[in-house]
């Protein structure tokens, strides 16, 4: 998989292979830069959020105890970050410093909400919130983060942040969305599912959010409305391409990488992009499949499952759409960004969100 990302992002790009140091420097750096503002963020709540707030984000334990935990990689804030630098300078990515904080807030709303609907208990190799405090207080938590996104941008002096405000708006309609889609798709048949419909849900939980973190600093850099357009369309595709390889991962990620349990998403019987794929492929493999998936969850089917995907053809087919997806993701790019040395660190974080292997 790994192959398959970096052959299809340098074609388009027309560039030296991407040192994968890059972009770890690129994340430490936008982690650094951000995490004191969502600290002071996060401080400022009632301490009942506060609690639940610091510690999903890995900062304290669930006695309140500090904690030198995980607070997630920082991909969307570097987007931010990293957009900002390659369109306006250093100045800009200083600037967007809060822009960057606020994409992050809300990234965080959305697990934190997510994890209670689809009932995962495990994120970031500990407990999910909502198994510590509740459900209510995990939901109430989630609320409150979206508020501090919203009210960092409402605060930020900068002329771009009415207008970042307004797409950051936007994009959590399209993130509920997408997610109410998912959810009701969990209702829905196997044979009632097309690989179009989940495509276009994966854009709505995924790709938007990517998107909207590289539309926010080109507007802090002060760049044209179609460069504006180009960056969010070049995160979407990004996006999506991350999305196909975290359904890979979903069935067949290492568990101690992933810190979730193996073939999690089968298990719940998600309708994840390799599995629709696989049962739209008409192949016996996919009746099979079908007929698993129609089946209650048993733990001694699930390397069956897994299998019946593979043969027909879904993990395949995820792998080359992801391919397909970040190529289109580097002619986005280098529509607002044509010159491959100021790219660099846009090229170096698609292709590291792309590159896992669970």
């Amino acid at each position: 998989m790994a192959e398959l990302m970096t052959e299809a992002t340098q074609q388009t790009a027309g560039a030296a292979p991407i040192d994968g140091h890059e972009a770890t420097v690129i994340l430490e750096r936008a982690r650094a830069s951000v995490d004191p503002v969502l600290r002071a963020a996060i401080d400022s709540l009632p301490g009942s959020m506060r609690r639940i707030a610091l510690y999903h984000f890995g900062w304290e334990h669930a006695d309140g105890t500090p904690a030198a935990g995980n607070a997630g990689k920082a991909i969307r804030p570097a987007l931010v970050l990293t957009a900002a630098a390659a369109l306006g300078g250093a100045e800009a990515r200083t600037a967007a410093v809060r822009a960057a904080a606020a994409v992050e807030l809300v990234h965080n709303f959305t697990l934190l909400h997510d994890d209670v609907m689809d009932r995962d208990t495990t994120r970031r190799h500990r407990p999910t919130a909502w198994t510590v405090f509740g459900d209510s207080d995990a939901i109430l938590a989630g609320d409150a983060l979206q508020a501090l996104a919203l009210g960092l941008l409402a605060e930020d002096p900068h002329p771009a942040a009415g207008r970042a405000a307004a797409r950051v708006a936007a994009c959590v309609v399209e993130l509920c969305e997408g997610q109410h889609t998912d959810t009701a798709m969990e209702k829905q048949s196997p044979d009632e599912v097309t690989l179009d419909e989940v495509l276009a849900m994966a854009e709505a939980k995924t790709g938007a959010l990517l998107g909207c973190a590289c539309a926010l600093g080109a507007l802090y850099a002060g760049v044209s409305e179609d460069d504006v357009e180009a960056m969010d369309a070049f995160g979407r595709e990004a996006g999506l391409a991350f999305q196909l390889i975290d359904d890979v991962i979903g069935i067949w990620g290492d568990p101690r990488h992933t810190g979730k349990p193996a073939g999690a998403d089968l298990a719940v019987r998600k309708k994840s992009l390799p599995v629709v794929a696989a049962l739209a492929s008409g192949t016996p493999a996919a009746q099979e499949l079908a007929a698993l998936y129609a089946a209650p969850y048993a733990p001694e089917d699930l390397d069956r499952t897994a299998l019946a995907v593979e043969r027909a053809g879904g993990r395949d087919w995820a792998q080359a759409e992801a391919a397909d997806r970040m190529a289109r993701a580097m002619r986005e790019l280098f529509r607002a960004v044509p010159e491959p040395e100021a790219a660099g660190g846009l090229l170096a974080l698609a292709e590291f969100v792309t590159r896992r292997s669970g």
